[in-house]
């Protein structure tokens, strides 16, 4: 059900069209910020072209500047715009979260990772999404928290009282770049973005996930 939402209800998040507005993730209300940016056709149109030579990803921790090792991919000007761009998200992460180390996830899945609305045990998160559906995410107000986790009972999260009446599922939109606060960052304890994977209708999706490696 996507009914519009009250006009009463306040927004846990920042959408900007900058990099800086990122830094709103540092607001105590704010569970989210997002940065708004074109999609890379380079980075689409190389992905759309090797979709089943991508294998399913890698994990690598990157220091400060240091570009990720993508030889495994398929080569190409796509896999150099990739690089670049994991470049500049790990160095603003490392530089808003003061961290020398950035643990740089690349998924690369055919189905839904965490199909079930949930909070990360993190304190903040990036995540890009760069093929496929973005994130999805539940504003505070949507939701009754007594019904994540195990606190569902085994029942979908339309059926298990997890979103109230009135809810409205967003999702990040590709190439954008989102911080999403855990329930690890201080004074966070009991809240933290809910958001879940989306459904995958024309895999692979392609995804990167950067945690600071404090």
């Amino acid at each position: 059900m996507n009914a519009p939402l009250p006009l009463h209800a306040t927004s846990c998040h920042a959408l900007a069209d900058a990099p800086f507005g990122l830094t709103r993730i540092f607001e105590p209300d704010i569970q989210l910020a997002q940065w708004a940016r074109p999609r890379n056709p380079l980075i689409a149109d190389w992905l759309d072209e090797n979709r089943n030579a991508l294998g399913t990803g890698f994990r690598q921790t990157l220091a400060r500047g240091e570009a990720p090792d993508l030889r495994a991919l398929p080569p190409g000007p796509g896999r150099d715009a990739l690089a670049d761009d994991l470049v500049l998200l790990a160095d603003m992460l490392g530089d808003l979260l003061d961290a020398q180390t950035i643990g740089v996830r690349l998924e690369v899945v055919q189905r839904a990772m965490c199909p079930r609305f949930h909070v990360d045990r993190v304190g903040i998160r990036m995540l890009c999404t760069y093929r496929g559906p973005g994130t999805e995410w539940i504003e505070e107000h949507a939701v009754d928290r007594r019904f994540l986790g195990a606190g569902a009972n085994g029942l979908p999260d339309e059926s298990s009282g997890l979103l109230r009446p009135g809810h409205r599922i967003h999702a990040i939109d590709p190439f954008d770049v989102a911080l999403l606060k855990g329930s690890l960052w201080q004074g966070n304890q009991y809240r933290g973005i809910v958001h879940r994977s989306p459904a995958v209708a024309d895999a692979p999706r392609v995804l990167v996930a950067l945690d600071a490696g404090w």
